[in-house]
């Protein structure tokens, strides 16, 4: 298979940004997944999806490949659902990938939603954090309120905390409120991203940081970062299957109710027993 990055595209709904599988990328690209032959032209499938999503669609994309020669897929990666949902209901795409359930206001009578997965939330540190491998509830609202301040104070090394967030808007930081923070007030000090990407991006790069982001993107990527236990319970789906580890989004794809033959096929073949089992190798929770 050969991905192709090619140029730069204009803002499409709430600004259009492309995500590879490996590291974090925010531009404004499309990306392709294609397999050409000689015999057959090619059909494509326009998917657009935020960072985590983008992950494992394109996951799902390149299994699908491996049968199916004459598909191309072409993938935009937004900051938030909405913008997806915005692009497949102009018609600019042909699958929208959100990170929650469709609204009843969010439907226009000629769409269609199903859950694909859930997608495990992680709290995790720069590499530099040595010594903290367990947040308790208490801890991680102080941390967020800005009132435990250096590391040290964790068991960790003497330096300063810095707080990588999301808007309150955003899925992951509505999670951490409602299993964690509450509706505390977070420190003024925090560095607010809109786009996961970038909070992963800026985690990696940044000593001393924390930030919250999807437990399978950090382990597709094998990301160089510290997860952390919450409450003496590690991240992990068997942990979430036992009901004890809380904090998890769902993943959803969105899509025409009259798709395209191509779109058909990509949607049969992703809540297929194939498609279950990538989604169950690459940590993902599939809903059955």
């Amino acid at each position: 298979m050969k991905v192709i990055f090619i140029a730069s595209v204009g803002i499409l709904i709430l600004g259009l940004s492309s995500c590879t599988p490996v590291i974090p990328n925010d531009g404004n690209q499309i990306s392709q997944i294609s397999s050409q032959t000689d015999a057959q032209p090619q059909q494509i499938v326009k998917i657009a999806s935020s960072t985590a999503m983008a992950t494992v669609l394109k996951l799902l994309a390149e299994a699908y490949q491996a049968n199916n020669k004459t598909v191309k897929f072409e993938f935009v990666s937004l900051s938030q659902s909405q913008g997806a949902l915005g692009a497949l209901k102009n018609d600019i795409i042909d699958i929208a990938g959100i990170t929650h359930r469709l609204k009843p206001e969010e439907d226009n009578g000629k769409i269609q939603y199903r859950e694909l997965a859930k997608d495990l939330l992680l709290v995790a540190t720069h590499s530099s954090v040595q010594g903290v491998t367990n947040l308790t509830t208490k801890d991680l609202r102080a941390i967020y309120r800005g009132e435990i301040a250096n590391w040290k104070e964790l068991g960790g090394p003497d330096a300063t905390i810095l707080v990588l967030d999301r808007p309150e808007d955003e899925s992951a930081k509505r999670l951490l409120r409602q299993y964690y923070l509450s509706q505390d007030k977070t420190t003024s000090k925090a560095i607010i991203l809109n786009k996961e990407g970038e909070l992963i991006q800026t985690l990696q790069d940044t000593p001393y940081s924390i930030g919250a982001f999807s437990l399978a993107y950090s382990s597709i990527n094998k990301l160089p970062v510290n997860r952390l236990s919450l409450n003496g319970v590690a991240p992990s789906a068997e942990n979430f299957i036992k009901g004890e580890y809380p904090m998890v989004r769902e993943m959803g794809l969105v899509w025409d109710k009259v798709p395209s033959a191509a779109t058909q096929g990509f949607i049969d073949f992703i809540f297929s027993p194939e498609g279950v089992k990538v989604l169950q190798n690459n940590g993902f929770v599939p809903v059955t």
